[in-house]
């Protein structure tokens, strides 16, 4: 518990490194969009918190991700429970001067999946932002373990279910398998693959690439 703890200091509170870097991140993303707050903005994937408390809110945040709907939502937002790699048609239909995308792309489920949502980004926007965690950073992120995305299926289910920093530790073998094969983290010649249209940019730890995105800003 001692252990799981430090998780918690380091990347989940409020104060943590990995708070601060989320702020970095939105601070990034106002710097590279100017017009953000005149924006109306698609973010797949995403929570309508996260938007609530950063220094420059989108005038129209709509957000899609596979949880219940929120019972109330504030006037700025949307939302809609629904696949990314799969949009409906009404979603489709419409139009957005951004997509916006967190911590997604490594969690749909392989390639060609990967490469249906990719299509919707580029087609729903004339702008994008795509952050994923970069599969050559030493440390996975989402359990906080060195070296576990090079590991075999068999070990890394270990790992996910004994590792101490992981964010919910003792899961039952069936729940870690489902865990593990659904994260599959990828490197920048995929990603540049997917958004042949972007720049590829670097966010770094300890001088080391930590995730990367694909940006592409509107001509």
């Amino acid at each position: 518990m001692a252990l799981h703890s430090l998780r918690f200091r380091f990347v989940d509170s409020p104060t943590s490194y990995g708070a601060r870097r989320r702020a970095r991140r939105a601070a990034w993303l106002a710097e590279t969009y100017p017009e953000l707050a005149q924006m109306r903005v698609l973010d797949l994937g995403g929570r309508v918190e996260s938007w609530a408390g950063i220094p420059v809110r989108p005038a129209h945040v709509h957000v899609v991700n596979l949880e219940p709907v929120p019972a109330q939502l504030p006037a700025w937002a949307a939302a809609d429970r629904a696949d990314a790699c799969q949009l409906p048609k009404r979603i489709m239909a419409s139009r957005y001067d951004l997509v916006f995308s967190n911590s997604v792309l490594e969690h749909v489920g392989g390639y060609e999946r990967r490469r249906r949502m990719a299509a919707a980004v580029r087609e729903l926007a004339p702008a994008y932002w795509v952050q994923t965690p970069y599969r050559y950073f030493p440390i996975e992120p989402h359990w906080v373990a060195p070296g576990m995305q090079f590991l075999p299926v068999p070990a890394r289910v270990a790992v996910a279910r004994r590792w101490p920093l992981a964010y919910t530790p003792g899961k039952s073998h069936e729940a870690a398998m489902r865990q593990v094969l659904s994260t599959e983290l990828i490197g920048r010649a995929e990603l540049r693959h997917l958004f042949p249209d972007a720049t590829i940019r670097n966010e770094r730890l300890l001088g080391l690439t930590k995730s990367i995105i694909a940006v592409r800003i509107a001509q």
